[in-house]
C-alpha cells in the first residue's frame, strides 16, 4: 500500500514538474506564445469553455462517440474471435477475408465511409468500430486458441454442448486476453473519434481542436488536448475497475 502511494505521489510530482517547465518555457518565450501558450491562459480557456457550455458539450459528445463505437467494436470483435477460435471451419471461411481487411488503416476507411454514409454520425461510428475491432478480435482469438486442451476433454466428458463449452470453459480462460484487447481497443476508439470529428465535421473535441488550430487559438487547442487526456484517464480507470472485478481471483493470488 505504501509503495502504491509513493508511486502515485511520484507521478503527481512529475506531472507538476512538466507544468512548471512548460510555464518557464512559455514565460521566457523560448517558443512563441502563438504556439505554446502559458498554462494560465489554457486554464482560462477551460473556464470559459465550461462556463459557456461549449467544452462540456463537446467533451460529452466525444466520450459518447468513443463509447458507442467501442461497444460496437467489442461486441463484434469478441463474437467473431470466439467463433473463429472455437471452430476450424469458421477459421477456414473467415480468416482470409479478415487478413485482407486487417492491414487497412482506419484513416483510409474514412473517405469510403463518408462516400457511402455521408457526413454524419453513422460514418464516424463505422470508422471507430472498424479501427477498434481488431484488438478485440485478435486478443479473443488468441485467448480461445490457447485454452488448455484438457479442459475441452473435460467438457466432452461432462456432455457440454459447443456453446456451453465456449461460455463455461473457453470464455473464462480467455478473459485476461480479452480485457487486454479491450484496453487497446478503447485507446484506438478515442483516437478515431477525434480523427472522425476533424474530418467529418461533427461536434466534439476533435472539431474544437482543429477549428482553434486554424484560427491560431493555441489556448483552446491545449484545452481540448487536456480534455482528451482526461477522457483517456477516465476510460483507463473504468477498465481497471472492470479488470479487478472480473479477474478478482487473479488479484487475490498475488
Amino acid at each position: 500500500m505504501k509503495a502504491r502511494f509513493f508511486w502515485y505521489g511520484a507521478s503527481v510530482l512529475f506531472a507538476a514538474l512538466i507544468v512548471y517547465v512548460w510555464h518557464l518555457v512559455a514565460q521566457a518565450k523560448l517558443i512563441s506564445n502563438v504556439f505554446l501558450p502559458q498554462p494560465e491562459r489554457v486554464l482560462a480557456s477551460l473556464e470559459r469553455g465550461f462556463a459557456s457550455g461549449t467544452l462540456s458539450n463537446n467533451f460529452v459528445a466525444t466520450m459518447e462517440r468513443m463509447f458507442y463505437g467501442w461497444i460496437l467494436a467489442s461486441i463484434t470483435g469478441i463474437g467473431l474471435g470466439a467463433v473463429i477460435g472455437s471452430s476450424r471451419r469458421a477459421q477456414a471461411y473467415i480468416s482470409t477475408t479478415l487478413e485482407l481487411l486487417r492491414p487497412l488503416p482506419a484513416s483510409a476507411v474514412i473517405p469510403v465511409a463518408i462516400a457511402l454514409l455521408g457526413l454524419n454520425e453513422t460514418a464516424v461510428l463505422t470508422v471507430i468500430a472498424f479501427g477498434a475491432v481488431w484488438p478485440c478480435l485478435l486478443s479473443t482469438l488468441h485467448g480461445f486458441q490457447k485454452v488448455e486442451p484438457r479442459l475441452y476433454e473435460v467438457a466432452q466428458v461432462l456432455g457440454f454442448s459447443r456453446l456451453a463449452t465456449a461460455v463455461k470453459i473457453a470464455l473464462p480462460s480467455a478473459t485476461p486476453d480479452i480485457l487486454a484487447g479491450l484496453r487497446i481497443s478503447l485507446t484506438s476508439a478515442l483516437a478515431l473519434s477525434v480523427a472522425g470529428e476533424m474530418l467529418v465535421g461533427v461536434d466534439g473535441l476533435g472539431q474544437t481542436i482543429i477549428i482553434a488550430g486554424r484560427m491560431f487559438r493555441s489556448p483552446d487547442v491545449f484545452a481540448g488536448v487536456i480534455l482528451l487526456a482526461v477522457i483517456g484517464m477516465i476510460s483507463a480507470a473504468a477498465l481497471g475497475l472492470l479488470d479487478r472485478f472480473l479477474l478478482r481471483w487473479k488479484h487475490l493470488q498475488r
